[in-house]
This record gives C-alpha cells, structure tokens and sequence, in this order.
C-alpha cells in the first residue's frame, strides 16, 4: 500500500499512483530503494495496529502526523469510499477521535486544490471539506457553513502551486533510481 500511496521524490512518482518499481511479488529494487521508503513506518510497522489491520487489507494506510500544534490521524485511502466500506478502519478512527483529529482523503487526490476530506472530531463532531467550504455536523445534523477565511486561502492555493512545481514531471516513466546505490 505504501507503494501505491505514498509520494516518492527520488523516483518523480506522485502519492496514490502505484509505483514503477512495484513487480508481482513487491519492490523489484528493495535493495536501492530511496531512503524515505526504507525510514517509512505506518502505524501498522511500528506496531500500533493488530496485526490483521495490514494497510493493504485494510485498502487505506494510516498515520499519526504533526498538524498546528497537535497530531493527528490521517487515513489516506488507497481508493475513495475505503473508509465507509471497511468496518474495521472505521472502529479504529471511532477510538482514535477522541483524543485527536481524524483526517480522511484519498491519497489520488493529493495535489487536487478541491480535493474532498472529512475530519472526524470528538463528540460525534466532523468537518466535510470540499475546496474551501467547510461544513460542520454534529451528530448526524448540519450546524454550521463556512468558508475558509482569504489569507488561507491564499495559503493553500500557494502551497499547492509549490507542491504543484516540486513534482511537475512526476509519473513519466520509469524509477530514477541510480544503480551506485546513491
């Protein structure tokens, strides 16, 4: 899953694509592999997840990531509607949301500026995120509308665009992976 989700610099592939380098039986250069796949450890490799919650079982890989001044957890679906077809990925959020965030995108969307996400809050609470539209349910209802104010908009549209231009030509062909090992 991480080969399919992740975004990988050194190998010009963009996250939720599978990757050039991933053969029938796994990575076909594990032993070269860049250096953010062998530090790479989902909540799953570092032990935090049952066993049976592998991320390709589960069709989603899930993280603990920094944000603001908290954490929280970010489930990046391999394929949209992982999440609400996989009973097991939603206990997991239901027992994590309440001590932090729970983020819900899909990794193809990655670099779409109106790409959707929920986030899921303690209370039954949860923010659908469409773009820069925000809405608030409280359990089950709608409570609030929003838009998010100019400067983060502006924020984001920037950040996008320099992500946008860090991996202009990714996803053109094979690895770029150098056979010294470097």
């Amino acid at each position: 899953m991480c080969c399919t989700v992740l975004r990988v610099d050194e190998l010009r592939k963009l996250g939720g694509v599978p990757c050039a380098a991933l053969g029938a039986r796994g990575c076909t250069i594990y032993a070269r592999r860049p250096h953010i796949c062998r530090a790479y450890r989902c909540l799953w490799l570092q032990g935090k997840l049952d066993a049976e919650d592998r991320p390709d079982r589960l069709g989603a890989v899930l993280d603990i990531v920094p944000e603001g001044g908290g954490a929280l957890l970010a489930i990046r679906e391999a394929e949209r509607g992982a999440f609400e077809r996989s009973e097991r990925l939603r206990a997991i959020a239901e027992r994590y949301r309440e001590a932090m965030p729970v983020r819900i995108t899909c990794a193809s969307d990655a670099l779409d500026l109106a790409a959707p996400a929920r986030v899921l809050l303690a209370n039954a609470e949860e923010l659908a995120i469409d773009g820069d539209r925000v809405v608030r349910v409280r359990g089950g209802r709608e409570v609030e509308r929003t838009r998010a104010a100019w400067l983060e908009r502006a924020a984001r549209r920037a950040r996008l665009a320099w992500q946008r231009w860090r991996v202009r030509g990714y996803g053109d062909g094979a690895p770029a992976i150098r056979s010294n090992g470097a």
